[in-house]
């Protein structure tokens, strides 16, 4: 056992005996994990930019900032708790708790120049701009390295809210086949709660994916302790309106249940969305996606830079890669093909060869072993990969070249996967929506699975993307690349 799961170790979800009994346990112990690390982080960058600006034996000049160095993980940890960075719902998921550090941060740097220049005290900016920036990133650092501990704690079913699901069946067997599917997020549906319709009667069922039926919505607020559930989802549904919402709520507040509530909205994330109070009704406001303007040539230009630095720097690769190629297979070493790109216009997309030279001839006769469904073409164990196209394309080599298209403006760094004229001819629908951004280098596709995925679900991964770009978003994602092209899943 771990030092972390020493700190950590409380009674599994299925062993607690009260409501939140487990989840108030293991949240509190992580929290006070976390101001450890976070104290820890800011002590030791303090120290690293007391000695590297005032190298030697300290002496009495150097004195104030000894003492700031000592004082200085106790105001991170006050910054921290003002930016609000140890709330509960912000364990394990999301951006917002490191958003919060990057905000602490930027406070804490911003209040000591100011306090500096208010009093006239001279502060050696050396110090500062080393200790600060150099805290907020090993925090950042340490905090993602909890929630990767966490992350994998919870795919054994560790450290998990109980959760009672109320809903209609079809919305609620979705959530169970979600959650399951990414344990990280922590929630674990243990009972449910239907229309009476269906909790009761002829046309009563007793589970929904597995999950024991525990009555109607009438009686959600006795099945949480039924249940020892510390946490109660809401999926939206015309029987639960704001008074039976508002009810549920007054029953299980006592407890400190939590409440979450889904609205109809299907992959919009939390920057778009924002709450209007009118006359009592907190009404969910829905930003377009920007698409157009400022931010549009602001990543044309992150693209195209970040596109001419990584041609620079793995130019070696590339040459290498190149050489080999031809060496061992004494065809083209790039592959050619013609892809649909933003608005429907057509491009040339460039990658390393990694089949043999009559690959496309040879496709026909392999179609009826495809074994991707919707338009795409996928064959595990394709015989037209040569031998070094099959390690190309397990770790994503294949793609560098595609750095030259990016350079160009066809693709971005990180878009929607470039389709094939033929696939654009089989879509319908909601589907050319993938359309209105460039393709990427990389995506949302790339880091959940890449070819392990089904045709609706990378669809829905591309249609999340176009309407919640973000710059951060992009970063994230680029950051995830990495390991995704590192453990090679899904390539193929």
């Amino acid at each position: 056992m771990t030092t972390v799961d020493r700190l950590l170790s409380v009674e599994t979800p299925a062993e607690t005996a009260g409501p939140v009994a487990g989840s108030q346990n293991w949240t509190g112990t992580y929290r006070r994990l976390a101001r450890l690390l976070d104290l820890g982080s800011m002590a030791l960058a303090g120290l690293v930019a007391l000695m590297v600006r005032f190298p030697g034996i300290p002496d009495h000049p150097t004195f104030p900032y000894v003492a700031f160095t000592a004082l200085l993980p106790v105001l991170w940890l006050l910054t921290l708790l003002l930016c609000r960075a140890y709330q509960p719902r912000y364990i394990g998921v999301g951006y917002e708790e490191f958003h919060r550090v990057l905000r602490a941060g930027f406070i804490l740097t911003a209040s000591v120049a100011i306090v500096s220049y208010a009093l006239k005290v001279e502060v050696a900016r050396g110090y500062v701009m080393m200790a600060l920036p150099l805290g907020t990133f090993l925090n950042l650092v340490a905090r993602y390295r909890l929630r990767k501990w966490l992350h994998r704690k919870r795919w054994n079913g560790h450290y998990m809210r109980r959760v009672l699901a109320v809903g209609h069946r079809a919305a609620v067997a979705d959530l169970i086949r979600l959650l399951r599917e990414k344990r990280y997020h922590g929630m674990d549906i243990v009972g449910v709660c239907l229309p009476p319709v269906l909790a009761s009667g002829d046309d009563a069922v007793d589970e929904v994916e597995g999950v024991p039926v525990l009555g109607d919505f009438a009686q959600a607020a006795s099945a949480v302790g039924q249940i020892g559930a510390d946490s109660v989802a809401v999926l939206a549904c015309p029987e639960m309106d704001g008074v039976a919402l508002r009810r549920l709520a007054w029953q299980i507040e006592r407890d400190d249940i939590e409440l979450v509530v889904a609205p109809a909205l299907m992959d919009v994330t939390g920057p778009r969305i924002s709450i209007r109070p009118v006359s009592g009704l907190p009404l969910l406001h829905v930003e377009h996606p920007e698409l157009a303007g400022a931010r549009k040539v602001l990543k044309g230009l992150f693209d195209r830079t970040g596109a001419l630095a990584g041609l620079l720097v793995l130019s070696p690769l590339l040459l290498a890669v190149a050489v080999l190629i031809k060496v061992t297979d004494r065809g083209p070493v790039l592959f050619r093909q013609t892809r649909v790109g933003r608005d429907g216009g057509e491009f040339t997309v460039y990658k390393f060869r990694t089949m043999v030279v009559d690959a496309e001839a040879r496709k026909v006769e392999l179609m009826v072993d495809n074994e991707h469904d919707g338009a795409l073409f996928k064959i595990r164990h394709d015989p037209r990969v040569t031998p070094i196209g099959r390690w190309l394309r397990r770790y994503s080599v294949d793609e560098l070249p595609q750095l030259l298209n990016v350079v160009r403006g066809d693709m971005s760094l990180v878009g929607p996967r470039p389709p094939l004229p033929e696939e654009v001819a089989q879509y319908g629908g909601d589907v050319y929506r993938r359309l209105v951004v460039k393709p990427g280098l990389t995506g949302l596709w790339q880091v959940s699975g890449r070819s392990d995925l089904t045709w609706d679900e990378s669809v829905r991964l591309d249609l999340r993307y176009v309407d919640n770009w973000s710059l951060a978003l992009d970063l994230q994602i680029m950051w995830k690349t990495w390991s995704a092209v590192f453990r090679g899943s899904g390539a193929y």
